[in-house]
């Protein structure tokens, strides 16, 4: 379908403030946001992935939280081809849209679309398996490093799961995994502005440490417990949830838990930031200057 809306994309780190201003964006031109979260896509996740509450929302309609169940699994090409009805049906209604999100790949795979990816490689990934069974993560993180410098410093290198699809796509492809999401592609159907929240380092490690002791006053560690039987799901291979696991194991600390979750929240920030840097399209604007990215927005339409 061609239309010449806009998609505004309102990106940045965890914690930077993208949803309040995705939610205030979307409200003052009367549309609607579609979240490119994907931690955030599991109903059962809720505190850990700091989901955004009916409040946060401002009344906004919010496509694409919490409808999955942990059993289900979305790649950044099934997120696209489920969200794309949904903006082009926000397009036809409003002319604009709104699209949140701190998930690079995600943002990429709606944006601008995702070079075809290997299939998976059975015997390739079960090699890999039986290396991490056997040798641990240190050692596949080592290839990762020699054949694919790039990605692997923006993917979750404590997150095996992702480490051995990355291995996979590299070996099976011959080229490195970074090199299939260039995101250098542009949508020729629609207008694209690029927002990202500009907040200092050290008042964004603030806000993340501040969001951590939110969550745990709001019962994380209550909710991981809950969850602690699907623990081997890949939803939640991730931070928030798999240092309570380690502490439920007597391997952590409470309190050494809780460090490991802020420290963990900072290193992911760092990575979604330097995704996002790779591409120059994007206009940092520190999120509590609404009328700035206002502006940018009326001259975009």
């Amino acid at each position: 379908m061609s239309t010449n809306g806009l998609l505004v994309v309102i990106g940045g780190p965890t914690a930077s403030g993208k949803t309040k201003v995705a939610a205030t964006v979307a409200k003052h031109y009367g549309t609607e946001v579609i979240s490119g979260d994907s931690r955030q896509f599991y109903h059962a996740m809720r505190i850990g992935t700091a989901r955004p509450q009916e409040a946060e929302l401002l009344g906004v309609k919010h496509h694409f939280l919490g409808h999955l169940d942990l059993s289900e699994t979305w790649s950044a090409g099934e997120f696209a081809r489920q969200a794309e009805p949904v903006l082009q049906e926000l397009l036809s209604k409003h002319g604009i849209a709104v699209l949140v999100g701190g998930s690079g790949l995600y943002l990429d795979a709606l944006c601008s679309g995702l070079d075809p990816m290997p299939m998976v490689d059975h015997a390739v990934r079960e090699k890999l398996q039986v290396r991490f069974q056997r040798n641990g993560l240190p050692d596949l993180l080592a290839e990762l490093d020699r054949l694919d410098p790039a990605i692997s410093h923006v993917i979750d290198r404590q997150n095996p799961q992702r480490v051995i699809r990355a291995l996979e796509v590299c070996l099976v492809s011959g080229r490195p995994f970074s090199a299939q999401h260039t995101g250098q592609r542009q949508r020729t159907d629609l207008r694209l502005l690029r927002i990202a929240m500009d907040v200092p380092r050290a008042e964004l490690y603030a806000h993340i440490d501040a969001r951590v002791d939110r969550m745990i006053a709001d019962g994380l560690e209550t909710e991981a417990r809950s969850l602690l039987p699907h623990r081997e799901r890949n939803a939640l291979r991730t931070v928030g949830y798999r240092e309570f696991f380690e502490h439920f194991d007597g391997k952590l600390s409470r309190e050494e838990a809780i460090d490991l979750i802020k420290q963990h929240t900072r290193n992911y920030a760092k990575r979604q930031m330097t995704w996002l840097r790779r591409e120059n399209a994007w206009k940092w604007i520190n999120p509590a200057d609404l009328e700035k990215i206002k502006q940018h927005i009326n001259e975009a339409i």
